[in-house]
């Protein structure tokens, strides 16, 4: 069996921006200290809900570099480094590994997309210039590509490439990887309505949009699960779906970057091209986060 990077729940972390859209630094480490706190197993920075589409790679470097910094190896850091140029996510992963993360997050190529062989020359390529385990990161929705379960299983023969984040919302695809691969390929949940069947395939986790509110509840539900209480960690999740909901009522991260201001956290809005939470999806937010209680 490969090496685990974490079992329980990574927390997919939002970059908080200043009014005038630069990264603020002091409230980052406000959202680091508050994840570690409350028992977050790990942390995805740069990621999807981090918002790297629409950073540069030097705020990406500076990102990395201070998130690492501040968690002092209390718990480990994973650095989005994916993309759909191979040779700069090569440059931005040996960077990542140069500053101390535990392991890297790869979204597979988006808009080019490239063919299921070209998947795995693109994976193979990263794997041989890092040392780092690798998370793959399949989220057909937002690449328009989907890391077919037998492009799955000849990229989990690598010794570095450990895991995978299923996200593609496909329960029947996530099994058949789990068969493929078994062991040589961890299973994390990409979705938050789908942590309990994705552990149900025997996966060892999530990376999770909802536990940047509330990381205790999560890191709780999937450890109850793990430690044999199926039936309450089963309760967990579906009594946090109208949540779940409301979290993904716009494009993510819109909604989760609202509510974390609503708490009281000064993270600021998206970055265009995303605008801030409409009227309609701050009431479904603000309704759901006032129903919740755990």
């Amino acid at each position: 069996m490969k090496d685990i990077i974490f079992k329980g729940c990574a927390t997919a972390l939002v970059t908080p921006f200043t009014d005038d859209g630069n990264i603020d630094f002091e409230e980052l480490r406000k959202l680091i200290e508050f994840q570690i706190f409350e028992g977050v197993d790990s942390l995805v920075i740069c990621g999807t809900t981090g918002e790297s589409a629409t950073m540069s790679t030097e705020e990406k470097k500076e990102v990395i570099k201070f998130a690492v910094q501040i968690a002092r190896k209390r718990i480990p850091i994973i650095a989005g480094t994916g993309g759909n140029n191979t040779k700069n996510v090569i440059e931005l992963s040996k960077y990542a590994e140069s500053a101390g993360v535990s392991a890297l997050l790869l979204v597979s190529p988006y808009y080019n997309k490239t063919t299921q062989e070209g998947l795995i020359t693109h994976y193979m390529e990263v794997a041989q210039n890092t040392n780092l385990p690798i998370i793959l990161y399949n989220v057909p929705s937002r690449t328009g590509i989907n890391i077919d379960p037998s492009t799955c299983f000849e990229l989990s023969k690598i010794d570095n490439i450990v895991a995978i984040k299923e996200a593609s919302g496909n329960i029947s695809q996530a099994a058949k990887i789990a068969s493929l691969c078994k062991d040589n390929l961890a299973i994390y949940s990409g979705n938050d309505d789908s942590i309990i069947p994705i552990l149900s395939l025997g996966g060892l986790g999530c990376i999770s949009v909802l536990s940047n509110l509330y990381p205790k509840f999560v890191h709780n539900m999937v450890n109850e699960y793990l430690n044999g209480n199926t039936r309450k960690s089963l309760d967990m999740q579906l009594h946090s779906m109208d949540l779940i909901g409301s979290l993904f009522c716009e494009v993510n991260p819109i909604p989760i970057k609202y509510a974390m201001n609503y708490i009281g956290f000064k993270c600021g809005n998206p970055r265009l091209p995303l605008i801030e939470l409409s009227d309609s999806g701050k009431e479904k937010v603000i309704t759901s986060i006032k129903k919740f209680d755990y």
